[in-house]
């Protein structure tokens, strides 16, 4: 019994070690409804660089094409401090980060959604309403170093 109590505590140990998220990450925007590429083209990529990850919060390097040069982003400490920490969707991300990114044309900061998945990939939504909506959903891949 006691053996099998420390299997499944290592293997969720595992699961959820997000420094495993660390590095250099290259995505494509998904979804070929119009409503989900308001604000970018059809086949625009984004990067992002994930310098600093834990339970507590992200820290990232965002870039996407022709909407955003690399810009740093920070997860919002509030979010992580109140139950938004644990906001799901479809496909169970084990972890989802909120943060506000500064949008160089002018219409207003967007919010970028990140999810991490236990088959090691990440799900980015940005988003902004207003004058200059704007909506996109990046499937990232590690990309290698």
């Amino acid at each position: 019994m006691r053996f099998a109590t420390l299997v499944c505590c290592v293997a969720l140990a595992a699961c959820n070690d997000l420094r495993d998220f660390r590095g250099s990450w290259d995505g494509h925007r998904v979804g070929d409804d119009p409503v989900l590429r308001v604000g970018v083209t059809a086949t625009a990529r984004a990067t992002l660089q994930v310098e600093d990850i834990d339970t507590h919060g992200l820290r990232a390097l965002l870039a996407i094409d022709g909407v955003l040069p690399p810009t740093e982003l920070a997860s919002l400490p509030g979010a992580e401090a109140d139950a938004l920490a644990g906001m799901t969707f479809a496909g169970s991300p084990l972890r989802v980060f909120l943060a506000f990114v500064p949008m160089p044309d002018g219409g207003g900061d967007a919010l970028v959604i990140i999810g991490l998945f236990d088959d090691h990939r990440i799900d980015l939504r940005i988003l902004r309403q207003g004058t200059s909506p704007l909506y996109a959903i990046f499937a990232f891949a590690e990309h290698p170093a």
